[in-house]
């Protein structure tokens, strides 16, 4: 992993997140900031994009602040992997999985929405076209 640090609007940047968005993120415990320059600017690396890409991700499905804080704890303790009995790792791993399922079950949601969204538009486009039609008759 590259230990390059980025400051925040380069994270903005990548994430297509606002400032204002990342600093509350931070200001939630979310995220925090891997260093500060010498002028007291905010660092991030790679490792932060990741995170803040992973709660941009969980927002739009509806996940709350509470439940992104519980599934970035439960990957950052898999993840670290150190201490953990066979009984923590499968509770840690399950943890996941529930947040996987759950996030599931929100894209079939998005899915059924979109297509309804398509068919109204495509019902408003032939009606239209209808119209046109008629007037030039």
């Amino acid at each position: 992993m590259d230990d390059k640090h980025m400051q925040i609007g380069e994270v903005a940047a990548r994430t297509e997140l606002s400032l204002r968005t990342i600093r509350h993120y931070e200001e939630t415990g979310l995220v925090v900031p891997s260093a500060r320059s010498q002028g007291g600017f905010r660092l991030y690396t790679e490792a932060d994009v990741d995170r803040l890409m992973v709660i941009r991700r969980m927002k739009p499905l509806g996940f709350t602040l509470e439940q992104m804080r519980e599934l970035l704890e439960a990957t950052d303790r898999l993840d670290a992997g150190v201490g953990l009995g066979a009984g923590e790792f499968e509770a840690l791993l399950e943890r996941v999985r529930v947040y996987e399922r759950a996030a599931n079950e929100q894209v079939e949601k998005l899915r059924i929405q979109l297509s309804r969204a398509e068919d109204f538009a495509a019902t408003l486009r032939c009606r239209l076209e209808q119209n046109v039609s008629a007037i030039r008759a």
